[in-house]
């Protein structure tokens, strides 16, 4: 592999559900430092850019040690996605004639990322055992859906109902972080392609 591994993480200012979320505090730190300091401390991560439309956010970054990518106003609605923000901070980066391979997209709002997991997806896709890694915990909850008042099962036999031990988990997406090569991720547009696999991460630093 001849380029970066960078982590990416969006972290906009203005929020319909929490304004400026990206900022509060867990522990004392804001949450887009918490990220950062993850990041930073996983193996195989070359440099941490924090994409951001917000002046404060942007300072708290570079006190941790990130690169601040400047998000436009377009990119930083309700209606953006963030692929939107991580491509946007690609072009960024390919205009100062940084070489990408891989890319780690963390989520500010998710604060317990646990780092060795991080680590771990990135060597898969670095070695190129998988395309995308994304992060999961194991479940083995009874999901139901509801129609026009009637519950409906989803992904089981409500007639058979056998004991946890006797079960194989299921995965719930933790939206902590996802990991994927530069290339499939700007042919895709999206998150998920190729031979995609989990980073399973413990239930209890799955808290978004």
């Amino acid at each position: 592999m001849t380029g970066e591994t960078v982590a990416i993480i969006p972290a906009r200012g203005g929020s319909k559900d929490v304004p400026r979320k990206n900022i509060l505090r867990v522990g004392g730190i804001p949450l887009v430092a918490r990220a950062v300091r993850t990041a930073g401390a996983a193996d195989g991560i070359d440099r941490v850019i924090v994409s951001t439309d917000d002046d404060e956010i942007a300072g708290v970054a570079e006190s941790w040690g990130a690169e601040v990518v400047r998000r436009p106003a377009d990119l930083a609605d309700d209606a953006a996605t963030s692929e939107d923000a991580v491509l946007h901070a690609l072009e960024d980066l390919a205009s100062r004639g940084v070489v990408v391979d891989t890319v780690a997209f963390l989520q500010a709002t998710s604060p317990f990322i646990p780092v060795e997991p991080l680590s771990d997806a990135v060597a898969r896709v670095r070695s190129g055992d998988a395309d995308s890694v994304f992060s999961a915990r194991e479940s083995y909850e009874f999901s139901w859906a509801e129609d026009d008042g009637e519950a409906w099962a989803v992904g089981h036999d409500r007639d058979h109902r056998p004991r946890r031990q006797d079960r194989d988990p299921l995965f719930v997406e933790t939206g902590a972080f996802y990991v994927f090569r530069e290339e499939g991720f700007r042919a895709a547009r999206h998150r998920f392609f190729g031979r995609t696999a989990i980073a399973r991460v413990p239930a209890q630093l799955s808290i978004e």
